[in-house]
């Protein structure tokens, strides 16, 4: 089966993927989102979307938190 990258704002709902990339976001949300455990090559799960282009609810190492959409297409990720 072959891998394919893309932004994590792409996956649908209940998707997994590994993070490849995350390029573009402000240095002090990455050092949050890191301290949370999001770095490149960690799997992580697209939960949900909110309504109304609200944030995009994430699992990480079991973990759920909530980031905003735009942070969301910075984060590159490869699926299955």
């Amino acid at each position: 089966m072959a891998l394919s990258s893309c932004s994590l704002l792409r996956l649908q709902p209940g998707s997994t993927g590994s993070i490849q990339r995350i390029e573009g976001m402000d240095p002090i949300l990455r050092r949050r989102l890191a301290d949370l455990g999001v770095s490149e090559g960690v799997m992580i799960r697209l939960k949900g979307k909110g309504p109304f282009m609200g944030p995009v609810t994430l699992e990480c190492n079991g973990q759920l938190f909530a980031i905003r959409r735009k942070e969301a297409s910075m984060i590159e990720v490869k699926v299955s």
